[in-house]
């Protein structure tokens, strides 16, 4: 059966409740009542190489045009990682210590019994809610059902192979896939252009019956494997694309055995590998793009810029072959944990700004309840974010925090088992990583004289003050 006949079917397999209220917040501005909505646009595997972001590579015009009209924050950091803690962390507002979820094993309420999520906050407050696509992780039991009125689940993680005109399986990392394929499948059939065109419609529907709404997009892509139309492949030849340089001699080995989020193949790619999987990933962030592109037309259409909060951001970030050979995530370098993050809001007064101020993917629950004038029923881990919106210079935390699980066994599993953390803390100028409280190695970098991270002065004398002092950063940051 063709894929977008499949793709169909399971679309209506699914049980929609449509349920009518009417609510009225406040707006961040000016504080008079008016009602706001939320549009949440998760993306999956997605760095920041995007042309908003200063990578002139990378086509991106609706994103952009987000940026252009919200705020870009440049040094936004995921909690976690790996997708699923990552989802958990920042839908719950709490940190992986909280939610005890580190690993794609465990489920999201395995420790959080009745938390209210952050979409099930505004449930509670007679939004009408629907996920379309990838919002929690994939399957049961690390769905929400409680969160939604509307729940269409991510479908279509691989393409059929009816649907693929070239693919390619290049020799790379240990668990984790590489493979590429251009596609035939026009983008209204994909998965993720499913999703935008639903997710559309439901807007509009909303719309139509007077509700409020808090919807979440969530799109597979660019996650692997790297799979889109062939379109968005010619516009990255391989040949035009720049590969990351390569490390010193002996630098991936020097690296404490934890810092390693997979086992390297046996050969390192090739030029020609590295620079076809970065065109592929690139062909996918476009792709993505265009899904984006879909969204923000129907807020045009619908002229809901005036009440309406778009958020955009990647559940983490995404190695393409720094670091003498990193690729995919599960690292706590600096590539892994930062994300692309914008935010907009009717009534923000540095609109079309960028931030460079220290956030967090948890503080996008307080902000959002701030914002729509919703109270918390708990303390949250995070804080709002409501007055950069207004200016971008203020600070609102001195340090962004960063965990991934490892596993001890000589497999690696590092993405399902959790012998002992890692935790990172980015400062303004450092990021410090201790692994199993430094049993396992220690790493300091200076991002003023090395932004790439490439230099551990971990064990440098004069730095000792630094390092105690980010020592009990990450203390701090435990407590519960």
């Amino acid at each position: 059966m063709p894929s977008c006949q499949v793709f169909s079917i399971r679309l209506l397999l699914v049980v929609v409740i449509v349920v009518s209220f009417d609510v009225v917040t406040s707006d961040v501005a000016s504080g008079d009542p008016i009602p706001l909505n939320v549009l949440f646009i998760v993306t999956d595997d997605m760095n920041n190489d995007l042309a908003c972001y200063g990578n002139p590579q990378v086509q991106s015009p609706n994103i952009d045009k987000l940026s252009q009209r919200g705020m870009r924050f440049d040094r936004a950091y995921c909690q976690v990682t790996v997708c699923n803690p990552s989802r958990v962390s920042f839908l719950s507002g709490l940190r992986a210590d909280k939610t005890q979820v580190f690993t794609l094993s465990e489920k999201t309420r395995s420790h959080l019994g009745d938390w209210v999520m952050l979409p099930e906050h505004f449930r509670h407050h007679e939004y009408f809610t629907a996920q379309i696509g990838k919002i929690y992780h994939t399957k049961e039991g690390y769905e929400d059902p409680r969160s939604w009125d509307v729940e269409i689940r991510e479908f279509g993680k691989s393409p059929d192979n009816l649907e693929i005109l070239k693919k390619v399986d290049p020799a790379g990392p240990t668990k984790h896939t590489d493979w590429w394929a251009w596609l035939k499948t026009p983008d209204e059939k994909m998965p993720d252009g499913i999703v935008a065109r639903r997710a559309a419609k439901i807007m509009e529907k909303a719309v139509r019956d007077g509700k409020n709404f808090f919807i979440g997009a969530g799109f597979r892509r660019p996650h692997a494997p790297y799979a889109v139309p062939k379109k968005y492949f010619d516009l990255y030849p391989p040949e035009s694309i720049t590969i990351r340089p390569p490390a010193p001699a002996g630098y991936y080995n020097s690296l404490p055995p934890a810092a390693h989020s997979y086992t390297a193949p046996a050969q390192p790619l090739s030029d020609q590998a590295q620079r076809e999987l970065i065109s592929a990933y690139y062909a996918c962030n476009t792709f993505v793009d265009a899904q984006v592109g879909v969204l923000l037309e129907a807020v045009d259409r619908l002229d809901l810029w005036d009440n309406t909060i778009v958020i955009f951001i990647s559940d983490h970030g995404y190695h393409l072959g720094e670091h003498g050979g990193f690729w995919h995530k599960l690292s706590l370098f600096e590539e892994s944990a930062r994300v692309p993050m914008i935010v907009y809001a009717p009534g923000m007064k540095a609109g079309g700004q960028a931030c460079n101020s220290l956030v967090e993917l948890i503080d996008l629950y307080p902000t959002l309840i701030e914002m729509c004038g919703l109270r918390s029923p708990v303390k949250l881990d995070g804080v709002n974010l409501a007055p950069l919106l207004d200016d971008p210079t203020k600070t609102v935390k001195e340090a962004a925090y960063t965990v991934i699980a490892r596993d001890q066994s000589p497999a690696h599993n590092h993405a399902r088992k959790n012998s002992y953390l890692g935790r990172s803390v980015r400062t303004d100028r450092w990021r410090y990583t201790e692994w199993d409280g430094g049993r396992h190695g220690t790493e300091l970098y200076d991002h003023h004289s090395d932004p790439h991270e490439m230099v551990n002065l971990a064990n440098d004398a004069q730095h000792a003050a630094t390092r105690s002092h980010l020592h009990q950063l990450l203390v701090k940051s435990q407590e519960k």
